[in-house]
């Protein structure tokens, strides 16, 4: 069921929603939490597709915001219009496509605000254009989470350090999400292997957002050198990790398939294909405490290799040791990382 309603109001939108459920024959609200999507016209049917396939997962309230503030503010009446949609259109869940108009843009929360589930988590997703402290925006500020995406704009490593530098609990980007199981299985391999880490190689397409956040996380976690190299993409190409024993490393040229190699071991055949935005969003739904490995990760600096001058050596035994332990194993350095125990065979990065 839909409902077109121009010049309205947030009382009469969620009379539209009850009236929507009644229709439907589910009065009763089975909704977990609230999604708000910031976003615009062009990027609006993609964001509200995805949204809705994660609903599928987690039964959502979708409120889709898309500010059309006009080119003058005089000249443009303040309004508010609204598509709800109940039942099958809506997903497993209810849509309410906001449409604010004039100086109404500029006051989206107070829109937003009356439709929120009541007792239910929020979540803010800007699939583009994300505020530059997006804890610190209106939306944002209502939010458990905030999710926003490295791989919209135009230069993604300034944006990172943009993050690092107005990172609040409850921030995280999709291009940390599409790591997922490039790290679970490094973390895998590694407790495989066993042996001390000397550095680390991160090869992607330039300026790949994962690429940089996985060199930070390298960085971060096992206080090694990291080298990046750029080769054709797609997207994260290699990632290599040399020990005393040997190099690990997960090759995934092209395709969705990878190749995991392991020193002493047979090399293995992996499934490491690229995922919907969907896919992402539902992981991100999946968790809504405060992700401490992406604020690791997002304020760490990678360390480049040394320059090979034939000389000196970082301990007797060749390899490096992490910090605050007493063995030169790993492994405990990458699996404490609440992501990694997901050990899914898919990726997007």
């Amino acid at each position: 069921m839909s409902t077109e309603l121009t010049g309205t109001t947030s009382a009469k939108i969620n009379a539209a929603l009850v009236a929507a459920r009644r229709a439907a024959g589910s009065p009763a609200v089975g909704m977990v939490l609230t999604l708000v999507i910031v976003t615009d016209e062009e990027n609006a049917h993609d964001s509200l597709k995805a949204a809705r396939d994660a609903s599928t997962e987690h039964p959502s309230r979708i409120l889709v915001v898309i500010r059309r503030p006009g080119r003058s503010a005089r000249r443009t009446e303040s309004r508010l219009d609204a598509d709800v949609r109940a039942g099958g259109a809506a997903g497993n869940g209810e849509t309410v496509l906001l449409r604010l108009h004039g100086e109404l843009a500029d006051h989206a929360d107070s829109v937003v605000l009356p439709l929120l589930l009541p007792d239910a988590p929020v979540v803010v997703w800007w699939p583009v254009d994300a505020p530059e402290v997006p804890s610190r925006d209106p939306l944002g500020a209502l939010a458990q989470r905030r999710i926003t995406d490295a791989y919209a704009v135009e230069d993604p490593l300034a944006q990172l350090d943009a993050r690092a530098a107005a990172y609040a609990p409850g921030d995280t980007d999709l291009a940390w999400t599409r790591l997922t199981p490039w790290r679970s299985m490094l973390a895998a391999a590694l407790d495989e292997g066993g042996a001390a880490v000397t550095s680390a190689t991160v090869e992607s397409e330039a300026d790949n957002p994962s690429a940089e956040l996985l060199a930070r996380w390298f960085s971060d976690r096992l206080r090694v050198p990291v080298e990046r190299i750029v080769t054709g993409g797609p997207v994260v190409t290699a990632a290599r990790l040399r020990t005393e024993d040997g190099e690990i490393r997960i090759d995934r040229p092209d395709g969705p398939v990878a190749r995991l190699s392991i020193p002493g071991q047979p090399t293995r055949t992996l499934a490491l294909k690229v995922r919907g935005t969907s896919e992402l969003i539902a992981e991100e739904l999946r968790r809504l405490d405060p992700d401490e490995a992406y604020a690791a990760a997002l304020a760490a600096r990678v360390t480049p290799p040394p320059a090979q001058d034939g000389g000196g050596s970082r301990d007797a035994a060749g390899g490096r040791r992490i910090e605050g332990t007493d063995t030169q194993h790993t492994d405990t350095q990458l699996t404490d990382d609440e992501h990694t125990h997901d050990r899914r065979e898919t990726s997007d990065a």
